[in-house]
């Protein structure tokens, strides 16, 4: 899905307080019909015209094209909600204009500011002010040291190793398994681009390559490629640049240098950017998705201004690996992880989509994203999943679509062992293969999945903040599993469990379920009788089954989270037997894994492509 960046905005002064360097754009006022409110506050009425509501969007600067793409967005939601939304940002990152940006919101009588903090210790103050003075708070990309309403952000240490990660890969590839490697940095402050560092420096934890000490050029191109310069002249195999002008930075330095065998990886995507990728000073960026955090972050600041309790929900918007030839990895429902965009069919494709079972409300949605794009495409997928989770089944349904002449399968495996050798089988028949949401053992064009194990680890963060907010410090917790085959809800169970670590909780035997509700709800109500305080559910079935457990003990105390949507799972936390639910999208899965089955049978070499597709958080 591409996206033209228009970067027009015009500069005012706020009617309560002008200031050099604060920049804003006020959009034409619309009142538009209601819209689908952001995913991390579903259900809300943030869609409703909203009448004279003012948000301040207040980021780091307003020049670089990352943030003027989420002006765009934050653009659009106001334009949907009938509200005003001011672009008043200084011209270049510096703490001092954005705290005097905030005050000048203040002042003005804004209700609400979505912010990107460029210092969080700098800006806390500032806003702790404006929060004390009644202005709601929404951070995108960038929090500070202050509770807001929600967070609408990149996950940046997992997207800073999947950069290093990237980095390795093209270095072992060309035979390089030691050297120096330069890091650009914006600041040592800022929250983001730290992470990203972290991410990054993590990658090559238990590697022959010598990380250099950061150097720091304020997210400037210029500055930055000096920096990058520098570190050439050292001798690096290797750079990352850690934000848009950092990677502009190292990539022109690059290409001065006229070194081409120099690893250059960075982040954000711009149109020097994507030069400097396709000309080959680059190897890849990771791409935000800056619009979908600009859209969520207002209508997140619309629920909270009329009265919502959005709880602090922290919302991972995604990132994909953009190189030369497309999108490598990325989650976000609002962006496809791959660049296929462009594909086109060249003649009426055969593909078979094969999930776990054909009953799912996961599956049924996934379904229906793959079938919006087949039509788009004008390419043929047919929906030929088992009726229940059996490997046997889903077996013989990869050998059916053999059989049946089908050039590509898109597939859920259900047991990765179990499954591969039918898929190893179909592949040596030419056939190509695409795995979403839980992959098998064999190598496939590219694979579209939730990262699990970080999003397990975010449903089992959430449950240790409900059972402390309730004054419970210890007590056993039940974990309702699939199965102990299944790749993507094994992995769920290993980041739930990670999260615990240190703490004085008691992690019961895994009990398996099959992903059967009935099943998944006497193993949960077992588990009940035995005193647990909290119970996890890996899968739709286990969190429909957990949840119905505790609404039949009547002990509304029990801490019920899940996995996946469906409409009995909403109901259940709307009716508090469920705290929360990781909504996954099996809709971008579906799109996404058709346009690269697509992009596979017409020649496009995607390299085995892991792409995140992103989860959210659903509370009541």
């Amino acid at each position: 899905m591409k996206r033209k960046l228009i970067a027009m905005f015009s500069c005012v002064a706020l009617a309560a307080a002008s200031i050099a360097g604060c920049s804003s754009s006020k959009p034409a006022e619309s009142a538009a019909a209601p819209a689908e409110t952001t995913k991390a506050a579903e259900g809300s009425e943030a869609a409703a015209p909203s009448g004279d509501i003012k948000i301040a969007l207040i980021t780091m600067d307003s020049i670089d094209q990352h943030w003027v793409t989420l002006n765009e967005g934050a653009q659009k939601a106001a334009a949907e909600l009938g509200v005003t939304v001011t672009f008043m940002s200084p011209n270049t990152k510096d703490d001092a204009q954005q705290i005097e940006c905030v005050n000048n919101a203040v002042a003005g009588g804004y209700q609400a500011i979505v912010v990107a903090a460029n210092g969080p210790d700098a800006i806390s103050s500032a806003l702790k002010e404006a929060a004390g003075a009644g202005v709601k708070l929404v951070y995108v990309d960038s929090p500070a040291n202050v509770d807001a309403e929600a967070t609408f952000s990149t996950d940046n240490e997992a997207a800073g190793k999947t950069a290093g990660e990237e980095m390795i890969k093209a270095l072992e590839a060309a035979g390089i398994t030691s050297g120096k490697i330069g890091i650009v940095n914006v600041n040592a402050a800022t929250d983001s681009t730290v992470k990203r560092e972290k991410g990054f420096r993590s990658a090559f934890e238990g590697k022959g390559y010598e990380l250099m000490e950061t150097q720091y050029g304020e997210g400037d191109a210029a500055k930055s490629q000096t920096i990058a310069e520098n570190y050439i002249t050292q001798g690096v195999v290797g750079i990352f640049g850690c934000n848009e002008g950092s990677t502009t930075g190292t990539g022109n330095a690059i290409k001065a240098s006229g070194n081409a065998n120099i690893i250059g990886v960075g982040f954000d995507k711009s149109d020097a950017i994507m030069n400097l990728i396709n000309d080959g000073y680059l190897l890849c960026t990771m791409a935000q998705n800056p619009d979908v955090m600009g859209e969520d972050g207002v209508k997140a600041a619309v629920a909270a201004i009329k009265g919502e309790s959005l709880g602090g929900k922290v919302t991972d918007t995604g990132v994909s690996v953009i190189t030369k030839d497309g999108a490598q990895a990325g989650g976000a429902p609002a962006a496809p992880a791959a660049d296929t965009a462009e594909v086109k069919a060249s003649q009426a494709w055969k593909i078979a989509l094969i999930t776990m079972d054909s009953i799912d409300q996961h599956w049924v949605t996934l379904n229906e994203g793959a079938q919006a794009e087949a039509e788009k495409l004008g390419v043929t997928v047919t929906f030929m999943s088992p009726n229940t989770k059996d490997d046997a089944q889903q077996i013989e349904c990869v050998n059916n679509a053999v059989a049946g002449g089908y050039q590509a399968i898109v597939v859920a495996a259900n047991g990765p062992d179990a499954i591969s050798s039918a898929l190893k089988e179909a592949v040596g028949a030419g056939v190509k293969l695409v795995y979403v949401d839980s992959p098998a053992n064999v190598d496939a064009e590219a694979t579209f999945s939730t990262d699990n194990e970080a999003a397990g680890k975010t449903a089992g963060e959430e449950m240790i903040k409900a059972l402390e907010a309730a004054g419970i410090t210890s007590g056993k917790i039940g974990i309702v599993n699939v199965n102990a085959a299944t790749d993507s809800t094994v992995k769920r169970e290993k980041g739930f469990r990670s999260a615990f670590e240190g703490k004085g909780y008691e992690l019961m035997e895994t009990q398996y379920g099959e992903g059967d509700a009935a099943k998944s709800q006497t193993i949960a109500e077992n588990y009940i009788t035995q005193g647990v305080v909290g119970i996890f559910g890996c899968n739709e079935g286990s969190t429909t089954g957990t949840g119905n457990a505790i609404k039949a003990s009547g002990n509304a105390n029990i801490i019920g989270v899940g996995f996946d949507k469906s409409d009995a799972i909403m109901n259940l936390i709307n009716d508090g037997y469920l705290l929360c639910t990781m909504a996954q999208n099996p809709d971008v899965m579906g799109e996404d894994g058709v346009k690269a089955a697509v992009a596979a049978l017409e020649g496009q070499d995607q390299g085995g492509k892991v792409t995140d597709t992103g989860v959210s958080v659903i509370k009541k």
